[in-house]
């Protein structure tokens, strides 16, 4: 930390748990505030920055999508005001993770089915591979679609 109370990109970075990275990013995508420089060019970070990094590192740890990251830091800037906003946001994203929950049960349900018929034979008779190949050796008419990058 500075004299002035002032912390490095890498200071704020390991007080929060996160990486150097996460922290340009945050900043590049106007979720913290773009930090002042140093003489040296250095940037330098406040300690609201910090409380910053670490709500948005928590809030990443709960999987909380960056578009409701955003509702909920606006919300924070009205401290006035009733925390019902708030907290629909979180309940939306319950729900979110409810629904991936169910979707990848189901998944589990049918991959340990196929898995547990198979009867350990040659790739030509393997069960896998047919239910692989005819969806209508599938118990699920359709399966759930996966959402986003990995899946959920």
């Amino acid at each position: 930390m500075t004299e002035t109370g002032l912390m490095t990109i890498g200071e704020v970075a390991r007080a929060a748990g996160t990486s150097v990275q996460s922290i340009r990013h945050y900043e590049a995508e106007g979720l913290i505030e773009t930090a002042g420089r140093s003489a040296g060019g250095h940037r330098l970070f406040d300690a609201r920055a910090l409380d910053r990094a670490r709500f948005l590192r928590h809030c990443r740890e709960l999987g909380f999508p960056l578009d409701a990251i955003r509702e909920l830091l606006s919300l924070t800037g009205r401290p006035d005001r009733s925390c019902a906003e708030v907290d629909e946001v979180a309940r939306r994203h319950l729900a979110r993770v409810e629904d991936a929950i169910a979707r990848l049960v189901a998944l589990r349900t049918e991959l340990s089915r196929m898995v547990d018929e198979c009867g350990g034979g040659t790739v030509a008779e393997c069960r896998v591979v047919e239910v692989l190949r005819d969806h209508h050796e599938c118990l699920a008419d359709r399966h759930p679609a996966p959402e986003g990058p990995r899946g959920l």
